[in-house]
């Protein structure tokens, strides 16, 4: 099953991934222009891969035959500051 990865320009770490080049009809109009204009970054064999460096590839496999097209956000914004006090058991009397 190829997949064609598509980065969006106006979303950073933003992407979406569908079946056939180029071919958008599956993916809502609103996500679309939320996305802005599509730029091809790759082009991958899902049968072929195990796994992919961030999205859960049988949820993008699953999406791709169900929805016809997968989209990745990027992943939530740590607060490494709290997540440093939670780790040594700091709590802020606040």
């Amino acid at each position: 099953m190829l997949c064609y990865i598509y980065k969006s320009l106006k979303k950073e770490q933003t992407y979406l991934y569908i079946a056939k080049r180029d071919k958008f009809e599956n993916v809502p109009e609103q996500l679309l222009a939320m996305f802005g204009k599509p730029e091809l970054l790759m082009t991958i064999n899902l049968a072929k891969q195990i796994k992919l460096a961030i999205a859960d590839i049988d949820k993008v496999r699953e999406a791709i035959r169900k929805d016809g097209f997968y989209l990745q956000l990027p992943p939530p914004v740590t607060n490494e500051l709290e997540a440093f006090k939670a780790s040594k058991g700091i709590h802020d009397p606040n």
